[in-house]
């Protein structure tokens, strides 16, 4: 696609901050909601200083060669949910993910010294088109169930009507991101998604307050008690109410290990080692979409042994500060693809961003505050471009061929259909067995092609 900030790029001073503001609104909904899951005194803030600090890293790594960011990943809730449930004590468990991450993070460092070896030219055999094109399609497509699920709901009711206001900020966020990023002026087309977060995010506070003025349960969209939780949780204002140190994970973690035993490393190994061999199928995927994206391959340079590398250390890094392993965000790259800004300085900025404003309690409060259906309206967008990215890759593929044609259907029914298998405490993610299975299907009929050639000889 045509980019209107190359990798190199470095936009202006204001443009830099508006910009990386925007990538920050596109990825931190996903980022901060982890640590919401998984509780345990992991807290949003803290997540969003990791996930600043993972991201430097990953860009170090990569000689700033590849612009996404690195978010919370999702892939690790059962193994964090895992830690602390064979804690003994909350500090222990805080040590657990952290070693868990550390644990996750040598896998990639092992397969990354691995390639250094033996190269990359395996991968696009092993993986050609016809087996990526449709695996990254599908990582937009097996998302596409929860943005339409968050277009329709509500913060703060479950009041069946209350959906069909919520569709309407969610769908007003999705039109302004839409004309803004189709006839806005060059500026407008670069930073669409803050325009339409800042539309929705109007839109479901004006009904909100009508709903709290006029008692009328259905139009509550926003919760504004966010606020008063995050910045007044004691129901004084005090200098925290503006400004304090994230709950860092390794201040509490460090504390538990005078209860650290054998068995239970034994257990986070476990719960931690054979998902981030599910991941590194992911992390192959995200590249190669990033790749098609920027029109640069990113597995050949800067190498996929140093964006494995990046994403290993950069997790570790994450999980030592936020609790939560960091992944590159396919929002991140949606939004490089939308706006045509494909500036490692805009994520530098964005990362160093993350680190400062999670310091600045109303900006923590205000992330949080984003209602879902107005997160939906934007992922709308994010996850259809990161589907149509990946059909895209299917262009020069011959699908009258049959081996194409079944590798390909292999895949795309198995991810959109949802099939994960789980073994014990690990879960095969549909994206990774959709993968795997296309690999399997593509070798298998790969004696065809091999058989034809002989024939015609």
């Amino acid at each position: 696609m045509k980019l209107i900030y190359d990798v190199e790029s470095k936009p202006k001073t204001g443009q830099i901050i508006v910009f990386a503001l925007q990538q920050m609104l596109a990825i931190l909904a996903a980022t901060i909601a982890v640590p919401v899951i998984i509780g345990n005194g992991l807290t949003p803030a803290a997540a969003m200083f990791g996930a600043g600090v993972g991201t430097l890293v990953y860009l170090a790594f990569t000689k700033k060669k590849s612009p996404v960011f690195l978010g919370s990943s999702f892939a690790f809730i059962g193994s964090m949910s895992a830690a602390f449930a064979g804690a003994a004590t909350a500090q222990l468990g805080m040590l657990g993910i952290i070693i868990g991450a550390v644990a996750a993070g040598l896998v990639y460092v092992v397969i990354a010294t691995l390639i250094g070896v033996v190269g990359v030219d395996w991968l696009g055999k092993l993986m050609p088109p016809v087996v990526i094109g449709p695996t990254v399609a599908i990582i937009g497509l097996s998302l596409a169930g929860n943005a339409i699920g968050d277009l329709q709901k509500s913060d703060v009711t479950d009041v069946p009507a209350a959906k069909y206001i919520a569709l309407i900020c969610g769908l007003v966020t999705l039109a302004v991101t839409m004309l803004c990023s189709t006839y806005g002026k060059k500026m407008l087309r670069l930073v669409p998604f803050v325009m339409g977060i800042l539309a929705g995010y109007a839109v479901s506070l004006i009904f909100t307050l009508i709903g709290n003025a006029a008692d009328i349960e259905a139009l509550k969209i926003l919760d504004l008690s966010v606020f008063s939780k995050v910045m007044f949780p004691d129901g004084n204002v005090t200098a925290e109410s503006f400004f304090k140190l994230p709950d860092l994970v390794f201040l509490e973690g460090f504390k538990g290990f005078g209860d650290l035993t054998g068995s239970y490393i034994l257990t986070i190994l476990v719960a931690y080692v054979p998902v981030a061999l599910v991941v590194f199928a992911e992390h192959v995927a995200d590249h190669k979409n990033l790749s098609s994206v920027i029109g640069r391959d990113l597995l050949k340079e800067p190498g996929l042994a140093r964006t494995l590398l990046g994403d290993g250390v950069g997790s570790m890094a994450g999980a030592f500060f936020g609790g939560c392993p960091n992944t590159t965000y396919g929002e991140s790259v949606g939004c490089v693809a939308i706006t045509g800004n494909a500036s490692t300085v805009t994520i530098i900025a964005a990362a160093i961003g993350c680190i400062l404003f999670s310091f600045v309690t109303p900006f923590v409060a205000f992330v949080d505050s984003i209602p879902a259906c107005v997160m939906g309206g934007v992922c709308v967008a994010l996850y259809g471009f990161i589907a149509v990215s990946g059909l895209k890759m299917l262009k020069e593929v011959d699908l009258d061929d049959n081996r194409n044609l079944f590798t390909a259907s292999v895949i795309f029914i198995a991810g959109i259909g949802g099939l994960s298998i789980s073994f014990g405490k690990v879960t095969l993610t549909e994206i990774a067995a959709a993968l795997i299975l296309g690999i399997i299907t593509n070798v298998m009929l790969s004696r065809k092609a091999d058989n034809s050639k002989s024939e015609d000889e």
